[in-house]
């Protein structure tokens, strides 16, 4: 505190101030007289006799045995102040943070340990240590001295962090505190982290590990304006306007498991993580059905069947790997574009991509190992590989610039687009033109799947999706006809009619509205019915085939300006990084408008 005083005090009337104001508000008080700059009296709360600026005396000038304020040390309060703070990162009870051992996961603060220490990653500061400190600590309201009631943090960790050198917003539950639950505190902090990080513009990191809402303490939390349900109006809010990645590590049930499936990407850990909207003792009690937490929602049902899940860790550090990997794609923010990196050689040679892609329009390959040449060797980043694996979405580079890649997958039922696969597509396509990465198709397709099974699954409403996703995309996007584009598998593979800068075709492409089988036997079923002599229809058939093959080869479509240009298979990869490089900055608009209503 400083205070001054008339320029006529003299040195005692200034030490005599400075010790009775120290004393009544229990902090050093500097005294100025006049409008001098430096203060004639330094007077401490604790010192019998006030010691002045620079070492001097308690009097301007004057020497003394006073104590310098630089030479003092904590003092008891600030001594007790750390014990606290100590005592808290602690965390819960110790026989909680034995079974976590057990269970081969870090507590929680080990684990930030894991995430943010070492070159280019810090953990820099806390918010809301002492959230419910007069809860559960000895010296607050609760005086049982019981070990379950410690509530340090509330069971939820807010902080900020630089992450492999770039600024982020984390959050990370106790499960030593109550399992993990949420209750007032801790809910009160997560929704200020994610409103600060509506303000920085900087990604946010959930690292759950929560077994939902605390059920005895919902009062003051659960439905309020301010409450648990707030998280998840904050997440659509943030949607798309800073990445959000979710690590699962634990048990997340009912509310808990909406911040994963709310986040941009998710990413469970084998073994531990699991995620569903009701437990399996809820489950049993509602439905009757006897299932195994593993089973109602672990790392493979929501890898396989619900698409919930984006990757799978083996353990802890994997999963911290893999969210450096993939935030090396990613912009902070929907104002910036995605980082660039040192371009490298693909791992393998272009000039195998000819001989990859069979020429038989029937014939399964594996689209990897195109990919495996066009992209920078090491920089094909897969996502939900298995789910709707007809598709496949990956980041990579192409000369050292993020792309986002949708690309058939032959080797999967021919490539044929079905509900889970274009639902994938469709997310993936959204969520990188949110944060302005460009998009490459590789078309390789017979369109979308058709039958009655796939017609209760939604082929329609998820095609629509893909087809919506592919539209409003403002990106910079490159189509390649790999091979073959039948049906609307064209339209969702970003052809002609859908706004890409390119559209190139490789000289096994072909472009109709069905295979030429198909449409030889819908055109020319009957008149090839009617000719008795086998030789005779075979060799029309075989005629029909390759006039219609003819009129959908990709050289008619280059002839007709139907695409853009043919390349050399070899060239692919230059001619991409040419086309990506030059269209870098193209703007493009929406009709003016609130919003779609297709997603």
């Amino acid at each position: 505190m400083r205070v001054r005083i008339t320029a006529g005090a003299d040195d005692d009337e200034a030490a005599a101030i400075g010790a009775a104001l120290a004393d009544h508000v229990g902090e050093t008080v500097e005294v100025y007289l006049g409008d001098q700059t430096d203060p004639a009296v330094v007077q401490d709360v604790e010192q019998e006799s006030g010691s002045s600026a620079g070492g001097e005396s308690s009097t301007g000038g004057n020497e003394g045995d006073g104590e310098s304020a630089a030479d003092l040390g904590p003092t008891e309060r600030e001594r007790r102040l750390r014990d606290e703070i100590a005592d808290i990162l602690e965390g819960g009870p110790e026989k909680y943070r034995a079974q976590l051992s057990e269970d081969g996961k870090l507590f929680v603060r080990d684990r930030l340990e894991l995430w943010f220490s070492g070159e280019d990653s810090e953990l820099h500061f806390e918010d809301g240590k002492f959230a419910a400190f007069d809860d559960w600590h000895p010296d607050g309201a609760n005086t049982d001295e019981d070990d379950d009631d410690r509530l340090p943090a509330d069971g939820l960790i807010t902080a900020a962090a630089t992450f492999e050198g770039r600024d982020v917003h984390v959050m990370a539950n106790d499960y030593t505190v109550k399992r993990g639950s949420m209750a007032a505190k801790g809910v009160e902090k997560f929704l200020r982290m994610q409103q600060r990080a509506l303000k920085t513009g900087n990604p946010v990191f959930y690292l759950m590990d929560s077994s939902g809402g605390r059920i005895d303490q919902q009062t003051g939390f659960f439905a309020n304006r301010e409450g648990i349900g707030k998280y998840y109006y904050n997440h659509s809010m943030l949607s798309g306007r800073v990445p959000q990645i979710c690590v699962l590590y634990g048990p997340s049930i009912a509310g808990a498991a909406y911040t994963p499936v709310f986040a941009d990407f998710t990413i469970m850990v084998e073994g531990m993580s699991a995620m569903a909207i009701a437990s399996p003792r809820m489950v049993q009690m509602v439905t009757g059905e006897d299932i195994s937490l593993e089973e109602l929602g672990g790392p493979d049902v929501h890898m396989r069947e619900s698409g919930s899940a984006d990757l799978i860790a083996s353990d802890e550090e994997h999963a911290r790997e893999l969210v450096a990997q993939l935030i090396t794609y990613l912009p902070d923010n929907a104002d910036e574009d995605p980082p660039k990196r040192e371009p490298k050689s693909p791992a393998k040679s272009p000039d195998g991509i000819d001989a990859i892609v069979p020429q038989e329009p029937n014939k399964g390959y594996d689209m990897t190992d195109v990919i495996d040449r066009i992209v920078d060797a090491g920089s094909y980043f897969e996502l939900r590989p298995d789910y709707g694996p007809e598709i496949l979405t990956a980041y990579a580079r192409i000369d050292g610039r993020p792309v986002g890649i949708v690309a058939n997958q032959p080797a999967h039922r021919a490539g044929a687009i079905f509900p889970d696969a274009a639902e994938k597509a469709a997310e993936f396509i959204w969520k990188s033109d949110a944060f302005n990465i460009p998009l490459l198709y590789l078309c390789d397709t017979p369109g979308f799947m058709a039958g009655s099974q796939v017609e209760k699954d939604g082929i329609l409403e998820q095609g629509k999706k893909m087809i919506y996703a592919t539209s409003s995309a403002t990106v910079p996007k490159q189509t390649v006809v790999v091979r073959k584009a039948y049906g609307a598998g064209i339209y969702a593979m970003g052809g002609p009619a859908y706004d890409p800068e390119s559209v190139i075709g490789l000289p096994s492409g072909e472009i109709a509205i069905m295979g030429p089988e198909a449409a030889i036997n819908a055109v020319y079923a009957r008149k090839l019915s009617e000719i008795d002599d086998p030789e005779e229809r075979e060799r029309m058939e075989r005629e029909l085939r390759e006039e219609y093959r003819e009129d959908i080869d990709v050289h008619r479509m280059a002839s007709e300006v139907v695409i853009d240009e043919i390349v050399p298979p070899s060239t692919l990869r230059e001619e991409l990084a040419a086309r990506f490089d030059f269209y870098e900055d193209i703007e493009k608009s929406l009709p003016d408008k609130k919003h779609g209503t297709i997603l």
